[in-house]
């Protein structure tokens, strides 16, 4: 943020002005556009697209406003808002990137062709009207990040980047782990120190935890990596650390010698010294820590996969939840693997129910078909499972629902 300060003398500017000095001055989003969505978007330039495809209630025109998202936009006026590229290349002359539409810009709807049309300005066929801004003196306060509106909103995604953890159970067996607290304390939180270690005697591929120049000092602490199993063929895919807060090394482990009762020198470990940053739940004793990676600033852009995927919901993330809601995180049998993608977006299949056909004397065993229930976006791969946020849902999802391409 920077403040401008001064006196100038009153002058007039067109408000078109205005906005183009706002839009270029900021740091253009540069997330990348695919040859799919490339494509999609110059067929839909060609053609527009067909009324049939919009929602019944799209309005005519829609000024854009601050914390709106392309994915809020594209539902407004499209009934699937995966289908975002084709809402770009409705107007790709005006719209050169469709990761850098402002706050302020004005969209309508053209359907004088018998397809729609999306154009910026002012609907009514006059072109877009030069309104007035007057500058006068004053203190003036502007951004220096990018204006332009996100894909997705990303609270919905950025904190729980930080919790969840996918493993095998090799790696979480061999993290260093907390070993004891300060006074024969059980539970630990924030502010509390504690002590840890990450050699094992007897036991290969542990590591000190050491504050040597280039080692990690942050550290993420987790518990009881539980089993990811595939709802059908009951393979575990890997294991799930439940995240509990973070932790930050003060000393590192050490080794000292002191005399045994027959006077004879013995090596004695002596842990590391971890102090307690930040806790969602108390942590205690045989607790584990990971290295807090990088943070990673992504956009994730809503698209539909290339190729036909199709799976099942592993486990719906959270305590003593069974079925997951909109805005809410599953974890899906499928991931890198398998050609998944941050930003897939995929159709949640609601698992038809099985019962007995009452209806036939020889009671056969019956299917219900499977139900169309939702959309979900992945935001976060492993190599078998991946992380996905449920962006719509017409009733709950449970284990062992489905998802396929949402085309």
């Amino acid at each position: 943020m920077h403040t401008i300060f001064g006196c100038f003398p009153s002058f007039s500017i067109p408000a078109a002005a205005v906005l183009l000095v706002l839009s270029t001055g900021a740091h253009a989003q540069n997330f990348p556009i695919t040859p799919v969505q490339q494509a999609t978007a110059a067929q839909a330039a060609q053609t527009g697209v067909a009324l049939a495809d919009l929602m019944p209630n799209a309005p005519d025109s829609y000024v854009v406003k601050p914390g709106d998202t392309l994915w809020a936009i594209s539902g407004m006026f499209l009934k699937s808002p995966w289908r975002w590229p084709e809402l770009w290349g409705m107007n790709m002359q005006d719209i050169r990137n469709p990761h850098r539409i402002y706050p302020g810009q004005q969209l309508y709807l053209d359907k004088r062709s018998g397809r729609a049309i999306l154009r910026m300005g002012q609907a009514g066929g006059g072109g877009e009207s030069i309104s007035t801004v007057r500058v006068s003196p004053r203190t003036r306060v502007e951004t220096l990040g990018d204006a332009s509106i996100p894909t997705l909103a990303p609270q919905a995604i950025e904190p729980f980047l930080a919790e969840p953890l996918i493993v095998d159970e090799l790696t979480f067996s061999r993290a260093p782990r907390i070993v004891a607290t300060q006074e024969g304390r059980v539970l630990l939180s924030r502010g509390d120190r504690a002590y840890a270690m990450g050699a094992y005697a007897g036991v290969a591929g542990g590591k000190p935890l050491l504050d040597a120049k280039g080692d990690p000092l942050d550290y993420r602490v987790f518990r009881n990596a539980v089993a990811l199993k595939d709802p059908t063929t009951q393979e575990i895919l890997g294991y799930e650390a439940k995240y509990l807060g973070k932790a930050e090394l003060v000393r590192g482990e050490s080794n000292i010698q002191s005399p045994d009762r027959d006077g004879k020198l013995q090596v004695e470990g002596v842990p590391a010294t971890i102090d307690i940053v930040a806790s969602k739940e108390e942590m205690r004793v045989g607790d584990r820590l990971i290295p807090e990676p990088p943070r990673e600033l992504r956009s994730y852009v809503p698209r539909a996969p290339s190729s036909p995927l199709s799976g099942q919901i592993v486990s719906v993330y959270g305590n003593a939840i069974v079925n997951a809601s909109e805005n809410q995180i599953v974890v899906i049998n499928r991931g890198t693997s398998n050609g998944v993608e941050r930003g897939h977006v995929m159709a949640i299949l609601k698992d038809g129910e099985r019962l007995t056909d009452k209806t036939d004397a020889a009671r056969p065993n019956i299917k219900l078909p499977n139900e169309r229930n939702g959309l979900l976006m992945v935001f976060r791969t492993f190599d078998r499972l991946s992380y996905a946020l449920v962006l719509q849902v017409t009733d709950s999802v449970k284990i062992g629902d489905r998802f396929i391409n949402p085309n």
